[in-house]
């Protein structure tokens, strides 16, 4: 027998993407066009500025030399680094880059992700913006490292609610998607009405925390529109009919029954035939018995 030997040869490194390390006036940096952060100084930030003062800036921002001011730079993240380093008087230091619009919004979305210090509603109006600006789904996803069903969340809840109620409100770090998203519904019930206006303008309001003005928006909003429930308490029941499974969901909207119809076409098929039958037949036991409840609603 003859042995071969096939030598292998490693592929050649990718050239790496070139960059420029440097210290720069805060001034010369100006933001990103893509605005994130709705509270650029909160406790964070203090933080932040304090550990800067003390042990110096650890961590470098990214920038581009700015598309529009030759001589500048913008900022793809690190606002806050910028900020601290203005207010202590010292320079910043930063990675110079060369990058196109979307490449920035993605580095600047994914570096919010990675940290996860912006809260949801900064989340939605970064993922509504970017949409405004024609970025696809796609982008979006990328930037803020979510899936589509989450994308959707984001931009439904912006979708529901005016910025002016937004900006109102602040970041509220506190207020998680499940209560953005039932104020966004309950909102856009009464939206011509505008029930929130007379909260928006009360100082009590104004000078209230973020997270507190959350609160006090929540229970307004829920004295004049009742919210919705989480869907965590959405009632579902499962039947199993041989190799036939479906699932009722019933919530205080909507009716919904599921079948698999890779194993339950032709069940599918048979229940669609015999709605108008059933119909008649539930009408009829209503007008007999005004109280009759199906075993799913109760």
């Amino acid at each position: 027998m003859t042995h071969r030997r096939t030598r292998f040869e490693p592929p050649e490194p990718a050239a790496a993407e070139p960059f420029v390390v440097l210290d720069l006036d805060p001034a010369l940096v100006a933001p990103s066009f893509m605005p994130d952060r709705m509270e650029l100084v909160d406790e964070n930030y203090r933080a932040l500025r304090a550990s800067i003062a003390a042990k110096g800036q650890i961590a470098p921002i990214l920038v581009r030399p700015h598309p529009d001011e030759p001589g500048r730079y913008q900022a793809a993240c690190g606002h806050r680094r910028v900020r601290a380093a203005a207010d202590l008087g010292r320079p910043v230091r930063c990675i110079l880059r060369p990058l196109a619009d979307r490449e920035l919004v993605i580095a600047q979305g994914q570096e919010n992700s990675a940290r996860a210090n912006l809260s949801f509603i900064e989340r939605a109006r970064f993922a509504q913006a970017l949409q405004e600006r024609r970025y696809g789904r796609d982008t979006i996803m990328l930037a803020l490292s979510i899936d589509k069903s989450t994308a959707s969340r984001l931009l439904s809840v912006c979708r529901r609610l005016p910025v002016d109620v937004i900006e109102a409100v602040g970041p509220a770090p506190a207020a998680g998607r499940e209560r953005w998203m039932r104020l966004a519904r309950a909102f856009a019930k009464r939206a011509v009405e505008r029930p929130v206006d007379p909260l928006l303008e009360r100082l009590d309001f104004i000078d209230a925390p973020s997270d507190q003005r959350f609160a006090m928006l929540y229970e307004h909003l829920a004295a004049v529109a009742p919210l919705p429930r989480p869907d965590a308490e959405l009632r579902r029941r499962q039947f199993r009919f041989g190799l036939t499974t479906a699932t009722a969901t019933v919530t205080d909207r909507v009716f919904t029954l599921r079948t698999d119809r890779a194993i339950g076409r032709r069940f599918g098929a048979f229940l669609l035939s015999r709605l108008d039958q059933l119909y008649e037949e539930y009408a009829i036991g209503v007008r007999k018995s005004p109280s009759i409840r199906h075993s799913l609603g109760r």
